[in-house]
């Protein structure tokens, strides 16, 4: 709980100075006035804690700990805990110091009159998109708790699934900057230690083999400019956050993802599976068609399916199905889109929406699956010929020179 240092006059009018605890400004302006003392000044005082504060800013939160803070407050909720209280039950029994403080920061925005969802959006590290659009869809429909629980339950499947992906890649990751390095400093170390030979060569009349002349240049261009690379990738990793920083290079960037091979797929993939998933469990809770499409189509993840879902809402209101706009923006696979086909005649569509991005998911997952087992055996192959070209551009020179002297 933070102190606050205040300036502040009693009723007789004499200044008066001192610190009070309290978890916001709020509550110290409250509990001056109950010891009927009218603040001049208050401010935020830095104490030992603040130290640690600052640390905690650095410290990542876990999914899982995202997880566990929604089932316990749908847990709370349900229990008839109001959302005040239970946020502050909350704040008090987190034990990472950076979540406990994002939890304080959403109980002070929503006493002053933010809904849940904005109070969480000024927390984009923790909760993302998706999230936020459950939970909106949650206020908006009245199933607040079951979003939660839906929430949660999505943030431990990414979890896993990220695990998973984590454990197959961390050996091919570890090859690859182990390799690296020990090229880049073979280049840079080893090949130098041949150019007198090389030079010798080049004097009698004997040129160099094509691979060897590729490997001295890059090897001196490495010694002469390999300072200019780290700031090449400073400025590009600069420019490209700027660039996706603007609604056009964040469109055109999520239009260039769905053209990468293999990738692509899968993007696009999670996209509308993302987007099934949340409009089946609005519509299955009350929340009528357009209102539905307006949350789901911001928790995409992808700006074009995005404006695609939004066209529709735009059809949808002069009387077209949710299938035909849907199908003329080309990004629903045509089997899904029979699916929603069917559903919209049947009434059914909230629970074909749910099994499609059910099913999405167990195919996404084995693309996945298929594309981690690639990625070690490519890998050592590209570790393997970049060791190779610096071997064969070494010695290749010399075996031509033992074949000409026998």
């Amino acid at each position: 709980m933070p102190d606050y240092a205040y300036v502040a006059k009693t009723a007789t009018g004499m200044e008066t100075r001192g610190v009070v605890p309290a978890v916001n400004r709020r509550e110290a302006m409250q509990r001056l006035r109950q010891k009927s003392l009218f603040p001049v000044s208050l401010t935020e005082t830095k104490s030992a804690s603040d130290t640690s504060s600052s640390l905690a800013h650095w410290m990542p939160v876990k999914k899982e700990q995202v997880a566990d803070f929604c089932t316990q407050l749908a847990d709370l909720l349900t229990g008839g805990v109001p959302l005040l209280e239970s946020l502050k039950i909350l704040q008090e029994a987190t034990v990472h110091p950076r979540l406990q403080q994002a939890v304080g920061r959403i109980h002070d925005a929503i006493t002053e009159g933010q809904t849940l969802d904005e109070a969480m959006a000024a927390e984009p590290a923790m909760f993302n998109e998706l999230m936020l659009s459950m939970v909106r869809a949650g206020q908006e429909g009245a199933f607040l708790e079951d979003a939660l629980q839906r929430t949660a339950g999505f943030l431990r499947k990414q979890d896993e699934l990220r695990a998973k992906i984590v454990g197959s890649l961390t050996y091919p990751m570890i090859l690859a900057f182990v390799g690296s390095i020990v090229t880049a400093l073979m280049i840079v170390f080893l090949v130098p230690k041949f150019q007198p030979f090389f030079d010798r060569l080049e004097q009698s009349g004997k040129g160099l083999p094509w691979i060897t002349v590729a490997l001295l240049t890059l090897s001196q261009g490495l010694m002469r400019f390999g300072w200019i690379i780290p700031l090449v990738v400073f400025g590009a990793v600069v420019g490209i956050r700027r660039f996706l920083a603007s609604d056009w290079g964040r469109f055109q960037f999520d239009r260039w993802k769905l053209k990468i091979p293999v990738l692509g797929s899968i993007f696009h993939d999670a996209a509308v599976s993302r987007a099934c998933r949340i409009l089946g469990t609005l519509l299955h809770n009350g929340v009528p068609l357009l209102k539905s499409l307006s949350i789901s189509s911001e928790s995409t993840g992808n700006r074009l399916l995005e404006k695609a879902m939004r066209d529709s809402a735009q059809n949808i209101t002069s009387g077209d199905t949710l299938s035909k706009p849907l199908a003329a923006s080309g990004l629903i696979p045509p089997q899904i889109m029979a699916m929603i086909r069917i559903a919209e005649e049947s009434n059914t569509l909230d629970d074909v929406l749910v099994k499609v991005s059910d099913r999405i998911d167990q195919k996404i997952e084995r693309k996945l699956e298929v594309m981690v087992r690639m990625i070690e055996p490519l890998m050592l192959v590209l570790i393997g010929g970049m060791v190779m070209f610096v071997i064969v551009g070494v010695l290749l020179p010399v075996f031509e020179l033992n074949s000409t002297v026998g």
